[in-house]
């Protein structure tokens, strides 16, 4: 396994928090992220800060759509105070997490890739999902060309596994676990939407 772990990982593992239940682990959207941070490992820490950085490259309301369509039920932005602010703040619970240990090491080979290999790949993927609106499929190909191809595919498997209407063909599937593989995942991380699979 190249990656320092089999599951989802950065902020696409952030946004898994955002459930129908989520308010019963924290009292604000902050509380819940520096929960799951304060249990995890460094290099969560790291990926998750370093997703939330090349983030930033875009404007606030594409940031509001990525995190909307990644999660199941995202608190309100405008108490969260937008987009941008919300994905700062998620910096900024990192900072305070890895702060914690001096001796924290930067992540290093499989974990640095950004996929940029992948990126007619990945929005050819975007493209394909017509089951997503149409301001999702723009965000994500936004991400993909401004950020990285390799976050932005991440982020389209938890808008994927969020969309009411979603399917997928198995040749759509063996596509995805194709870009997966190169981006040297874990066996987790595309498998989690394999339930959506046409039978």
């Amino acid at each position: 396994m190249p990656r320092f772990t089999e599951f989802d990982f950065g902020v696409s593992w952030v946004m898994h928090f955002f459930h129908q239940d989520w308010t019963y682990e924290g009292d604000t959207a902050a509380d819940v992220v520096a929960k799951h941070l304060a249990e995890s490992a460094d290099e969560e820490s790291l990926a998750v800060r370093r997703d939330a950085l090349i983030l930033g490259n875009l404007p606030s309301p594409t940031l509001e759509v990525l995190w909307e369509a990644g999660s199941q039920y995202m608190p309100s932005f405008e108490r969260l105070g937008g987009g941008a602010e919300w994905t700062r703040t998620v910096v900024g619970l990192c900072d305070a997490r890895l702060s914690a240990n001096p001796e924290v090491r930067p992540l290093t080979g499989a974990d640095t890739e950004d996929g940029t290999a992948c990126l007619d790949a990945v929005l050819a993927e975007i493209e394909g999902a017509s089951f997503l609106a149409a301001e999702v499929r723009a965000a994500l190909t936004d991400c993909a060309r401004r950020c990285t191809p390799e976050v932005a595919f991440r982020t389209l498997l938890r808008a994927i596994s969020c969309a009411p209407d979603a399917s997928l063909s198995v040749e759509q599937y063996t596509r995805l676990e194709a870009i997966g593989s190169v981006l040297q995942y874990g066996e987790y991380v595309v498998d989690y939407v394999r339930y959506l699979v046409e039978q």
